[in-house]
């Protein structure tokens, strides 16, 4: 099976990479700028010169607050990236997976939220993310579209990485406690889309929305904590509401995603989101072992 990745520079795309070693398929990853999700010719050629049976959108406009301003660009990445992947898939008869997030909701709940949820998003970004998903719908005859939240990894900019260079140069923090939902370990993410991709039919068509997240709850403050006490950094952290820290685009307070469908139809296994964060802390530990070593022997 050959599968295209879009957004292989990405926190999930390169965790795809590291697993698809192991994969029986055939992996190509891809991005910006050997490849624009908006363009129909690109993506085409690329399905027909590949034989690409699986196409997966890991790329997206995720700038939060600038997509407040820069809405053109947020929207043609996000919907007409979508629509024209979806329409690939359709002409190729390949499937869909496409990666969606929890700012599809307004965050007014007081439960975790279920696919079927009715989405309201509060800013731009999250509507350009909707109506991706509704594009995908409308045009793909067989798609999985997943949201997830909060997420984080050992590549590219994240809230873990932010908080190991701040706590490493500061002795105090303020983080905000009233925006509450569940990290989501990028190397976590990527496997439940590998074991996915092992186990699904090619001769079915599927139309499903899913959520997957690590397992637990957490605010940004309690998520911050955790990564202070596990890193063994000093560095004290202070809770705070929003109102203290204003943004340009609004966020939910509450975006816990339920996970039940997910995992009972592939038989998933979820981690909490403190044991993946330990995870990660460790990867990252060893290497700066192994890159000081290295420069080391090299000196």
């Amino acid at each position: 099976m050959n599968i295209l990745v879009t957004g292989s520079k990405g926190q999930l795309g390169s965790e795809l990479q590291e697993l698809s070693t192991k994969s029986s398929h055939q992996f190509f990853f891809y991005d910006l700028p050997e490849l624009d999700i908006t363009s129909h010719h690109d993506v085409d050629r690329l399905c027909r010169e590949l034989g690409i049976n699986v196409l997966m959108n890991c790329a997206a406009y995720t700038a939060v607050d600038k997509a407040e301003t820069d809405i053109d660009a947020a929207f043609r990445v996000n919907r007409d990236g979508s629509a024209v992947l979806a329409a690939c898939a359709k002409e190729h008869h390949a499937l869909l997976v496409h990666i969606s997030t929890d700012y599809v909701f307004n965050g007014e709940s007081s439960t975790p939220y279920r696919e079927t949820d009715p989405a309201t998003p509060l800013g731009v970004y999250g509507m350009s993310k909707w109506e991706g998903e509704e594009r995908i719908r409308e045009i793909a005859p067989s798609y999985f579209i997943i949201r997830t939240s909060w997420l984080y990894s050992a590549y590219g900019s994240n809230f873990v990485k932010t908080m190991l260079r701040l706590g490493a140069e500061r002795q105090l923090l303020n983080v905000v406690t009233d925006q509450v939902g569940t990290p989501t370990y990028a190397a976590d993410l990527a496997a439940a889309l590998v074991t996915i991709l092992e186990h699904y039919d090619p001769k079915r068509q599927y139309q499903e929305t899913y959520h997957y997240s690590n397992e637990g709850v957490s605010s940004w403050y309690d998520f911050a904590v955790a990564i202070m006490d596990l890193a063994g950094l000093s560095c004290k952290v202070l809770p705070v509401e929003s109102a203290q820290y204003p943004q340009i685009a609004p966020r939910p307070h509450y975006s816990v995603l339920n996970k039940s469908a997910i995992k009972k139809d592939w038989g998933l296994e979820i981690p909490h989101w403190r044991a993946s964060l330990a995870v990660l802390l460790k990867k990252i530990e060893m290497s700066t072992e192994k890159a000081s070593a290295e420069t080391q022997t090299i000196n």
